[in-house]
């Protein structure tokens, strides 16, 4: 299958009644909110999107997003490449509908006013939950160092007098 741009919304319903498949990329430019996280500036995302009705009537867009991205490591501070392969299901529903009928393996994505969903935010929100917390080299790699950093010279200082030895003499003379 020819790899091609992923639009930037989808008609669910309409999708999953044609069991459209979309396998794709999406440029690492076009995520505004990811590329604030992530160091790299340039890069593909691939993505795999499927688009179909489940035994119970339910639209399903269920996909897999995998990237390479460059974030900073909160140990040494040096660069840190992550290899982010995220799975995903989702099934639509209207901004004022009730959701408490989805099974639990889908997760909740709103429709806007058109009836489409924003794919774009979609792929950047699932990458944005797949970079952990506080990224870190294994120890074994970090170039972290438990040795104190010290930048320049420290002059010993010569010993001053304390300034409250006169008040001791004071109170053995009193």
């Amino acid at each position: 299958m020819q790899k091609v741009k992923i639009p930037v919304t989808l008609d669910p319903s309409r999708a999953a009644q044609r069991q459209l498949s979309y396998d794709g990329v999406v440029q690492l430019e076009e995520l505004s909110r990811l590329e604030q996280v992530v160091r790299d500036q340039s890069g593909e995302i691939a993505v795999q999107i499927h688009c179909k009705n489940d035994e119970q009537g339910l639209t399903v867009v269920h996909g897999s997003i995998q990237a390479h991205l460059t974030v900073v490591c909160q140990r040494c501070n040096d660069e840190l490449g992550l290899d982010l392969v995220q799975d995903f299901m989702y099934s639509p529903v209207k901004a004022d509908a009730e959701s408490d009928e989805l099974p639990d393996n889908y997760d909740i994505v709103e429709l806007d006013e058109d009836g489409e969903i924003n794919l774009r935010e979609l792929i950047e929100d699932e990458l944005i939950l797949a970079i952990p917390i506080v990224p870190t080299h294994n120890e074994v790699n970090c170039s972290y160092s438990e040795k104190p950093a010290s930048f320049g010279e420290v002059d010993a200082e010569e010993s001053k007098p304390n300034p409250f030895d006169i008040l001791k003499q004071l109170k053995k003379d009193s």
